[in-house]
């Protein structure tokens, strides 16, 4: 069959897009309207959404709520979590949905074509058949409900989305975000939140969330986008005779406003919260900000980004210049947000002073007007052009399929115009017409138009309150006793009731045949052999080169590796203070803005990691590697080459005011991250009570560097220690860069690699040579048990230990209980009856091993649930088909396809980690055969490392302190 044959679709239009290597179609169905979308290529990574257009009018969140709880069972597929149900047995590669301001997303991906079907079945059967109109249940446990366990209970609020987004209004950094949107576009949908805001989630009825989906989830307001290697007039003719064909069309009124351009600019001032003690002073977020235009315009969207790049974000840029030399900000940084109608582009001054707002607008504009008659450099605008254009012809997203990122970027036209799905990812030409602009004014005169002269902007002044936290703790507090006391003895005992009813909901097993009902694949449909380690160790004069043969597309992947056993222990935090301020000061041959416009201008990036490789063979042993890695086309390696070597060996570490500006900015983007994925800091800092790697990565990258940071903006106040800093920069530059601790790796074909072996044996020659003093790296964990009090509303609590340690070797099964535990006992009892919005376990090969939740509203509780596992597993029975879930789960954890550079980095790892492919195949045999009982025998792996006793916390105040007797040490974790 044909598209052209299918007589219930309309092709608008069939063309091939060159760019993706893809033929296009833009069709439509007759008989709904719905709107379709088609890529069709050799890419075997398959891809299916549905989108629909749902502007809010309200802040309760409903879109957001209703994205959840479309996947809590439907028509065809009655059990309570189908999404759940998939994550456990599919070979997905990609699997969620997204609320976004003005549209909901439910995309999935997969390279197996009978799982591909089935998600797509039961996400269209989700999104059109949804089980919440058969009970409130789903409503209130994903959005929100009263809670009260007896009549004497404090009466509380819970829910998942209701909790997710008191952790996202607990983050500085988003609440920026929204403000910045909503003083821009307070008339239109982008004026409000459409993930809800928590103080007014509650006011959300369940008939006006019923009315939402009743509206805008129907055929004729949907997106339906397919991409790959498929037969797509199959997948259509399937998708309208089993879901569209039941539809009419209908009007859909959701066309997304568009926002008047203000007479006037407008200021906002906004608070947030920080602790009762917490810092004041330098600690104002301002922002200027500009509405530019419409993502209808491919050119725009496109050169605003390489504005973005030429006047703040790269380092030594303009306007970050200028603000810095100022001291206005201790982070500045721009954000181009093209994602909706109307783009957002700003500017913003991190840990400043809310008296230095006017000085801040007036040197953005004063800089603006230099810039707009001087001309801007045109080697940062190439610089910027050749940075993007790298990465569009590279395409690679890492974990996320290259369709998935498509197709969200096609809905950044297709949602505002029917006919203009691809403007904005068929962009080849646009690059090719932007180098011309960028000879001329273009540039120029899109920044006078947008960001000089443009009426329709803010700047929005974010300042800190002491103790908002706890006074909008105490107002709802005081507000549900009052709502409390006004109810009838009936109402409360209704709500008891509810509460009951709601927990025996979530309680209630599936019925059997309703769980078989959910799409599963046979264990014959996975694939039994381990995936090929790719490496060839070559000799190049006495110098070790790594060699990967695989295809790139005519980039050259090149990773300096260096080993770090000489470094001191004491001198870890150093190690990544190196690694951060490399690139970002000043060389022999170039200021640092140069360098980094030449890096840009030559090669695909620059980038600087510290990682830990455990050996195969002992989980006690590992090695540390300083890794530098740069991405370059065949005919620019001399250039990746060159760079490299002037950064490592010609780097001037004196000048300390830039390294002020640096280590600020650090502490600043940290202090905002340490926070806001605080499930990872928690767990790495866990860990590193018992694990000596995770020492090396908590002080590389985690809460001990951060305190590592603040020890260096101290010490860089006065000469000795900035001195004393400079010294241990250059030293460790002199330990670590040196021919005996090199090895280069190369990812590419043997045409890719050509020119290596003359480009190794002279870079060597420029590495350190001269004696040091050598260290030795043995780093000591210490059991510290800790918590870290935030201004947050919500916690992330991580138990932590080392199964190894205990002489238990790791084992391929516990790859399926990291899907058992965070997709039934911690899902169970963590997200569904805790109403945490996540959890997650982690069972490394080395032994290191955490229970941890994400935006948790419980802390103690969460302790207990993870003390349970263990029990829990010992008496664990499941038939068949559920272990065979789990497997098939855990299978497509390990199996995500792998871009050419990480097909590369798996290689570097199994060479680093002496891995053999028997052991490896071991494991994958392991997983494969998991049975009933295996899983009950992975009990003594969760006593091992729990009896480690090691707990970390990062979370709110009050329920730290009331769990005070659970750590050895508690403190802020900002401003101490």
């Amino acid at each position: 069959m044909r598209l052209e044959d299918l007589t219930a679709y309309e092709i608008i239009e069939k063309r091939p897009i060159d760019d993706l290597n893809s033929v296009s179609y833009l069709m439509k169905h007759k008989r709904t309207g719905a709107r379709i979308a088609l890529l069709s290529n050799d890419d075997d990574n398959k891809v299916f959404a549905i989108g629909f257009r749902t502007p809010p009018k309200n802040s309760t969140g409903v879109a957001h709520i209703i994205e959840h709880t479309v996947l809590c069972g439907s028509k065809e597929f009655p059990v309570k979590d189908p999404f759940v149900e998939l994550v456990k047995g599919s070979l997905n590669t990609f699997l969620n949905a997204m609320t976004y301001p003005d549209k909901t997303v439910y995309p999935v991906a997969s390279c197996n074509d009978a799982d591909f079907q089935n998600l797509m079945h039961v996400y269209l059967d989700a999104v059109f058949y949804p089980n919440i109109y058969k009970t409130d249940k789903i409503f209130r446990q994903e959005g929100w409900h009263y809670e009260m366990e007896d009549e004497n209970s404090e009466l509380t609020i819970n829910g998942v989305v209701y909790n997710e987004m008191k952790g996202a209004f607990s983050s500085a950094d988003d609440m920026l975000s929204r403000e910045i949107q909503n003083s821009l576009y307070p008339d239109i949908t982008y004026g409000i939140e459409s993930g809800g805001d928590p103080d007014v989630i509650p006011e959300l009825t369940y008939e006006e969330y019923l009315d939402f989906h009743r509206k805008y989830y129907h055929p004729s307001n949907s997106y339906i986008y397919l991409y790959g290697n498929m037969d797509m007039a199959e997948k259509l003719d399937y998708i309208d005779k089993n879901y569209l064909s039941a539809f009419e069309k209908i009007e859909v009124d959701s066309a997304v406003g568009f926002q008047k351009a203000f007479e006037e600019p407008k200021e906002i001032r906004k608070t947030y919260p920080v602790l009762p003690d917490e810092e004041l002073s330098k600690n104002t977020y301002l922002s200027y900000n500009c509405s530019v235009g419409s993502t209808l315009d491919s050119k725009v969207y496109i050169a605003f980004d390489i504005l973005d790049y030429a006047l703040c974000s790269a380092p030594g840029a303009p306007i970050k210049k200028a603000l810095i030399d100022k001291g206005i900000g201790q982070d500045v940084y721009s954000e181009y947000d093209n994602g909706i109608q109307q783009p957002v582009f700003s500017i913003v001054a991190k840990n400043a002073d809310a008296s230095q707002k006017d000085e801040f607008v007036n040197t953005i504009r004063e800089v603006l007007k230099e810039q707009i008659e001087k001309g801007i450099d045109k080697k940062s605008l190439l610089a910027g052009l050749s940075y993007d254009e790298f990465k569009y012809r590279e395409a690679d997203f890492g974990r996320y399929p290259k369709g998935l990122l498509y197709g969200l970027q096609v809905l950044d036209s297709w949602l505002y115009d029917d006919l203009k799905p691809w403007i904005n990812v068929e962009a080849n030409a646009t690059f090719a017409e932007l180098k011309k602009e960028a000879e001329g004014n273009y540039f120029e005169e899109l920044a006078k138009k947008y960001l000089l002269d443009n009426t329709h902007r803010t700047v929005v002044v974010l300042e800190p309150e002491q103790g908002l936290t706890e006074k909008k703790d105490e107002a709802l507090k005081k507000k549900l006793q009052e709502y409390k006391e006004s109810l009838t003895s009936e109402e409360i005992k209704k709500i008891v009731q509810d509460t009951k009813e709601l927990k025996e909901y979530q309680d209630t097993p599936d019925a059997p045949e309703d769980l078989a009902k959910i799409p599963l694949l046979k264990l014959s449909d996975m694939r039994k052999e381990s995936e090929k380690f790719i490496y060839e160790l070559r000799d190049v004069e006495g110098n070790k080169v790594l060699f990967h043969d695989i295809f790139t597309n005519g980039i050259a992947y090149i990773n300096f590796v260096f080993d770090m056993s000489t470094v001191d222990a004491a001198l870890l935090p150093y190690t990544s203070s190196l690694k951060k301020v490399l690139g970002m000061l000043n060389t022999e041959h170039y200021e640092y803005g140069d360098l980094y416009n030449e890096i840009n201008i030559r090669t695909g990036g620059i980038s600087g990691s510290i990682s830990t490789y455990t050996d195969s063979g002992d989980a006690k042993k590992f090695q540390t590697k300083f890794e530098i890695s740069v991405k370059v086309l065949h005919e620019n390696l001399h250039y990746a080459f060159d760079l490299v070597k002037e950064i490592l060996t010609s780097t001037k570490f004196d000048d300390v005011k830039r390294l002020k500006e640096i280590f600020g900015e650090q502490y600043a983007r940290l202090s905002t991250d340490l926070a806001s994925a605080g499930h990872q800091s928690a767990a790495i800092r866990a860990m590193s009570y018992v694990s000596p790697s995770a020492v090396v990565s908590d002080n590389v990258s985690g809460i001990g560097y951060f305190r590592h940071l603040e020890g260096v903006n101290k010490a860089l106040e006065s000469q000795d220690g900035a001195k004393e800093l400079i010294e241990k920069l250059k030293y460790l530059s002199r330990l670590i860069f040196r021919p005996e601790n090199l090895l280069v790796d190369v990812t590419g074909t043997e045409k890719e690699y050509q020119g290596i072996e003359d480009q190794v044996k002279e870079f060597v020659k420029t590495l350190y040579t001269e004696d040091v003093e050598k260290g030795h790296l043995e780093p000591k964990p210490v059991k510290k048990n800790e918590a870290f009090k935030t201004a947050g509303q919500v916690q992330y609590v991580c138990r932590a230990g080392n199964f190894a340690n205990s002489g238990l070797s790791y084992h391929g099964a516990l790859r399926v209980l990291k899907v058992m535990m965070g997709y039934d006992y911690l899902w169970k009892n963590i997200r569904i009856l805790g109403g945490a919005y996540g959890c997650m376990s982690s069972f490394a090969k080395n032994g290191d091993s955490a229970f941890v939740t994400y935006r948790d509203p419980n802390l103690t509780n969460s302790i207990d649930v993870f003390e349970k596992a263990s029990e829990y597993l010992k008496d664990f029975d499941a038939d068949d088909r559920t272990i065979l879930q789990y497997i098939i789960g855990a299978i497509s954890d390990l199996d995500t396809p792998k871009t050419p550079s990480s097909k590369g980095s798996y290689g570097l790892t199994a060479y680093l980690c002496n891995a053999k492919m028997e052991k490896i195949q071991k494991n994958r045999d392991e997983l494969l055969g998991t049975t009933k009982q295996t899983i009950r025998d992975l009990a003594k792996y969760v006593d091992a490392f729990m009896s480690d006793g090691c707990l970390c916390v990062i979370g709110s105040s009050e329920k730290i302190e009331e769990a005070k007797d659970s750590f050895d040490k508690i403190e802020q974790l900002l401003g101490r």
